[in-house]
């Protein structure tokens, strides 16, 4: 099993940047796939990043490609979705997310365990 724990969100002007954390414990941690998603209100949860358990590969949506980037420290199980260039519509909870199979998906039925998420909120 992993738990995982969200940090770092908070309210940003268009243009800004913010850092958002996840913290996981569990023994899998190191082997399992992470992704973050986000749902904005009256809105769909959307995929938004996702790493392989050694950091090799990375995979982005198109709405957040260039200004997104994700990252992983295995040895401190952690994850960090890295946002610059924030405009109002990435406002949304943020979620991480992980999942012991290989590989990386946009599905959010590919990931066993989710956090509880993080408000990010851009103003214009």
């Amino acid at each position: 099993q992993v738990q995982l724990v969200e940090s770092g969100g908070g309210l940003v002007q268009a243009g800004g940047s913010l850092r958002l954390s996840c913290a996981a414990s569990g023994r899998t941690f190191s082997s399992s796939s992470m992704a973050w998603f986000r749902q904005a209100p009256g809105k769909e949860r959307e995929f938004v990043a996702a790493i392989t358990w050694s950091g090799a590969m990375t995979d982005y949506a198109d709405y957040v490609k260039g200004r997104f980037t994700i990252s992983r420290d295995n040895a401190k199980n952690t994850v960090h979705l890295q946002m610059n260039s924030l405009k109002p519509e990435d406002t949304a909870v943020y979620y991480c997310a992980a999942s012991p199979a290989a590989g990386i998906s946009h599905a959010s039925s590919w990931y066993n365990y989710w956090g509880q998420g993080t408000q990010v909120t851009v103003s214009s």
